[in-house]
């Protein structure tokens, strides 16, 4: 199975021909020519976590109008693939990065991995903002899911607060993702601390280790092993408020609800934006900075909702019907300043480490 959010080999059948004019004509109006047919061709590294996902037609598309061969390296979840670009940052992997979101920006703009871009996407309007030279992609929240049938079998209101959820009622039936490998885990341990203060988040969270919540290394792990929907013991975990849609997109049988649904508590709901980025000392500048327009390009703000399962940042993008009926954007949300993520965040997650795992 494709490590990603979900599984969108069933969206790639659909979105094939009736995509590739509308990006043809809007890639044909990007700077630069394609490389004659019989010469080399280059090859553009891509970086990514494993969640990135676009249907094969637009990606081929890319290749055909930038004269490049696209090399996808889906590097783990968002924190371990910064983790890599910092590490390799003396002979880079990648010429160009997707996925660093604003719970990573700062450290990876201390890690000074990332190249400034001009290029009209820079400075496009956007849903949702990062700091440069990150631009960005796409946007959505991280938040609680439940499993509404595990629920109701035991006959257990969901918690309406996160003090509710360190009472033993709820023992044993979350798990989260670990804040240095995992870009949800680091968000929703931010949204704690942003919430209730740093204080108070870290004794909460020492009352939630005392209370059996388990860490798994990353979204895949949490969501599709440990989550009781897919067969695993806990009822709760740290997902998106896009997962419901997405559960109901690729359903086996026609479904009018979401076997699963957000809940959405104070201090537990964090808005991720995600983006793109030259990579500092990779090669490959004019494709690479043609690959940051084409994340903008409409074809890909419209696909990426069912596939990487994020809103679009472009405004005006029309949201997919999945999107528009299963995943309401939460009322609120509780972010740190981006200042305080990149002052602060490497110091929450030592104190996290010492206070649930040591």
């Amino acid at each position: 199975m494709l490590l990603s959010r979900w599984s969108s080999s069933s969206l790639s059948s659909r979105s094939g021909c009736s995509r590739r004019l509308t990006v043809g004509v809007l890639l044909a109006s990007l700077a630069g020519v394609c490389l004659p047919a019989d010469a080399a061709t280059p090859t553009l590294r891509v970086l990514t976590h494993s969640s990135f996902d676009l249907p094969k037609p637009l990606l081929a598309e890319f290749e055909r109008q930038a004269g490049v061969k696209l090399s996808i390296v889906q590097g783990g979840d968002a924190g371990e693939m910064l983790n890599k670009l910092i590490l390799t940052r003396a002979n880079p992997i990648a010429d160009v990065v997707y996925g660093i979101d604003n719970a990573l920006a700062g450290k990876a703009l201390t890690a000074d991995v990332l190249s400034p871009y001009s290029g009209p996407a820079a400075t496009a309007p956007a849903a949702a903002s990062l700091p440069a030279p990150l631009v960005a992609v796409d946007y959505g929240y991280v938040t609680l899911n439940a499993d509404k049938a595990w629920f109701a079998r035991k006959g257990l209101a969901l918690p309406t607060s996160l003090q509710e959820l360190a009472l033993p009622a709820y023992k044993d039936l979350l798990v989260v993702q670990h804040p240095a490998t995992s870009s949800p885990g680091l968000a929703f341990l931010a949204a704690t601390v942003a919430a209730m203060g740093e204080d108070a988040a870290f004794d909460w969270w020492a009352q939630m280790r005392r209370n059996g919540v388990k860490v798994a290394k990353g979204w895949t792990e949490a969501y599709y092993t440990d989550f009781s929907h897919n067969g695993g013991k806990r009822p709760l975990v740290v997902s998106y408020a896009s997962s419901p849609a997405a559960e109901v997109f690729y359903s086996k049988t026609k479904l009018t609800a979401s076997p699963t649904v957000s809940v959405n508590l104070k201090g537990g709901v964090f808005q991720q934006v995600e983006g793109v980025a030259l990579v500092k000392g990779g090669g490959q500048a004019e494709a690479a900075g043609r690959f940051i327009e084409f994340l903008r390009s409409a074809p890909v703000q419209q696909a990426l909702q069912t596939t990487v399962w994020m809103l679009p940042a472009t405004p005006g993008t029309p949201k997919a019907d999945a999107m528009q009926q299963h995943a309401p954007e939460p009322a609120a949300f509780d972010n740190p300043t981006p200042a305080q993520m990149a002052q602060h965040s490497a110091a929450w997650v030592a104190r996290w480490i010492k206070v649930v795992l040591k």
